[in-house]
């Protein structure tokens, strides 16, 4: 079945609410922050908006039914990423398509979790044997050597995160999960220091040099507060120059300044566009960006409580964990609680494929609360 006929009532509009309004909102910092992106950011809406809803009525065992090709096409065109990809500051991870440019690390979550979510209901019976966790862990491992080759650790991390989240809820055993820990965390705390150590030596082969330097400013930012320090420990200041109520929009006096001005924040309509948002809206707007991010994580987690089979509740699962995920990472790294990576905020960062991601999860998320009243 291609399309059922559904009811309005029945749609979740407190979901459908949440994203169009912080997507909304998403266009306004945008503009602010770099006006020229603003239109490209709003045709995108549109779209992306009509893709969600197109869809909410396609029934989403179609879309499962696809997994396989959905899985071919990915590592496709993350080949194609290595082969005609676009480079932009030492990373190849774009495809230029002419009118616009194409991410396919992005449609690599909501693929992942669509493939994986399938992937699990089919094995529901013989998940724990060794070949079928060997396997699974084959597939993904793929798509995400792709990835992080590109290079693309933080999405690489991101991903596997989200995946893990997934087999998780799909019934990965939690004897085998502590045994696993009691063997795994007395090993890694002594790796981790022996990682940070080997990191600084200078023939290291595990990290990039940009990568080893948002480590260690991390964990020695007075060190670095004059050089790669300077776009996160800016960031705070716009973030805390906005106090309670904000500045007012198109008002970023800190945010909207770029590296090639004074070195302020650069790229804040991509990864630190939450530093427009507290200094534009302050502490009260960034509580309703958060406050809706969380809207839309706790109705994807209803709607995976009443999905009608496994592979709707775990997209609808690993839906709640790409937003999850994505935004404690974004707001982590604005508010320089977490090492500088470039990961956008969901629904509010410009980019487009990452847009089109997160309405196509949405879209099918939707449909699979549908379902439960037929």
């Amino acid at each position: 079945m291609l399309k059922q006929k559904y009811q309005f009532k029945n749609y979740n509009w407190v979901l459908i609410s949440a994203v169009l309004i912080l997507s909304g909102m998403g266009v306004m910092f945008i503009n602010s922050a770099d006006s020229s992106y603003t239109s490209k950011q709003l045709v995108g809406l549109i779209f992306c908006t009509g893709v969600m809803l197109f869809l909410s009525v396609v029934n989403f065992n179609f879309v499962c039914g696809f997994n396989r090709v959905l899985y071919m096409i990915n590592i496709v065109l993350l080949v194609l990423v290595k082969l005609v990809g676009v480079s932009v500051n030492g990373a190849q991870r774009w495809i230029n398509l002419g009118f616009t440019r194409l991410q396919p690390s992005e449609l690599t979550k909501i693929i992942m979790i669509i493939f994986v979510a399938v992937y699990i209901q089919e094995h529901e019976e013989d998940l724990m044997e060794w070949k079928v966790l060997l396997k699974l862990a084959l597939l993904c491992a793929l798509p995400l050597f792709l990835v992080v080759i590109e290079p693309n650790l933080s999405t690489t991390l991101d991903i596997t995160f989200i995946l893990l989240s997934v087999i998780f809820v799909g019934g990965f055993s939690m004897a085998l999960i502590k045994k696993w820990l009691k063997i795994i965390i007395p090993v890694m705390i002594p790796l981790g220091f022996l990682f940070i150590w080997y990191i600084q030596t200078p023939n290291q082969i595990l990290l990039h040099d940009y990568q080893v330097t948002r480590i260690m400013t991390f964990l020695e930012p007075s060190k670095y507060s004059s050089t790669s320090a300077y776009q996160q420990d800016n960031s705070v200041m716009a973030i805390g120059s906005g106090k309670l109520y904000g500045k007012g929009l198109n008002n970023n006096t800190i945010a909207d300044v770029t590296v090639s001005d004074t070195g302020f924040v650069s790229e804040q309509q991509t990864d630190f566009i939450f530093s427009v948002v507290g200094e534009e809206t302050g502490f009260i707007g960034s509580v309703i960006v958060i406050a809706l991010l969380a809207i839309i994580m706790i109705e994807c987690f209803k709607t995976a409580y009443v999905a009608k089979n496994m592979s709707g509740r775990l997209i609808a699962v690993g839906m709640a964990a790409l937003i999850g995920f994505q935004s404690f990472i974004n707001i982590g790294v604005a508010t320089e609680l977490l090492p500088n990576t470039g990961l956008p905020l969901p629904f509010v960062s410009y980019g487009l494929t990452s847009l089109l991601s997160y309405m196509a999860g949405i879209g099918i998320v939707l449909n699979i609360g549908l379902q439960r009243h037929y």
